[in-house]
């Protein structure tokens, strides 16, 4: 190929740590999670395009647990748009009758991807990026909606430790998943080294990552809520057995 030829080169980059997103990516998502309450029969998600001067294609699509790309029972509308530079814009998730056959007692994980497509350079040898966002969505039916909005208290506080070996094991008997993402012995104190964020679903278990001795007998947790918030459990330990402590709410 000689270099009167023109050649572009289109790459995706999934961007998914868990509530982040691509700080210079052109279209720009207002949240880092979705929360679909099956009573509201959908949910709109406001985008925008940052770029001032070039138009981009924004293109939405789910995926299920496993990241197999779906169509039902939730769907994207539009799946692909057009954004003039500047301007903001809405997608919506909408459930479909299929919806009603998701578990009604627990959360469902979903994924909710948006890509973003720039225009068409007609210059030569051009790198052509385009940049996807990945972030969670969970399908959260009636049953469950108002244990979860319904008090001051998260449900997250009934999260409990069990020291097994020489690690925490996670139990988490609550109806929604849980993601946790550091942990510290103190409060301030600096983040616990080798910890590794993850999830743990619906009324199941997961371990620390990090040893036990480094976190003590007063652990502190924290999770991501459904605003994005980062929010701390400081834990208190009899034995082998930690719950939460909510007179030391950690800040």
């Amino acid at each position: 190929m000689n270099t009167s030829t023109v050649k572009t080169l289109s790459a995706a980059l999934l961007v998914c740590t868990l509530g982040t997103t691509q700080a210079h990516a052109a279209i720009a998502l207002d949240r880092t999670r979705v929360i679909y309450s099956a009573a509201d029969k959908s949910v709109s998600l406001s985008i925008t395009n940052q770029n001032t001067k070039l138009p981009y294609l924004a293109q939405g699509w789910l995926e299920d647990e496993a990241g197999k790309k779906i169509t039902s029972p939730l769907i994207v509308l539009p799946p692909i748009q057009r954004l003039e530079p500047g301007a903001s814009s809405q997608v919506k998730i909408q459930g479909l009758p299929a919806a009603s056959t998701l578990p009604q007692d627990q959360e469902s994980l979903f994924y909710f991807n948006l890509r973003e497509i720039p225009p068409r350079s007609d210059k030569a040898n051009t790198l052509q990026i385009a940049l996807q966002t990945r972030i969670k969505l969970f399908y959260r039916p009636e049953a469950i909606r108002s244990q979860q909005g319904g008090t001051d208290v998260p449900s997250q506080e009934q999260i409990t430790l069990t020291l097994q070996g020489d690690r925490y094991m996670v139990n988490n008997p609550t109806p929604y998943y849980v993601t946790l993402v550091d942990a510290q012995s103190a409060p301030k104190s600096e983040s616990a080294k080798g910890f590794e964020p993850f999830m743990v679903a619906p009324k199941a278990k997961g371990v620390l990552s990090v040893d036990a001795k480094a976190l003590g007998q007063a652990p502190i947790l924290t999770y991501i809520n459904d605003f994005g918030a980062r929010p701390q459990l400081q834990f208190q330990c009899a034995g082998n057995n930690c719950t939460v402590n909510p007179q030391a709410r950690a800040q």
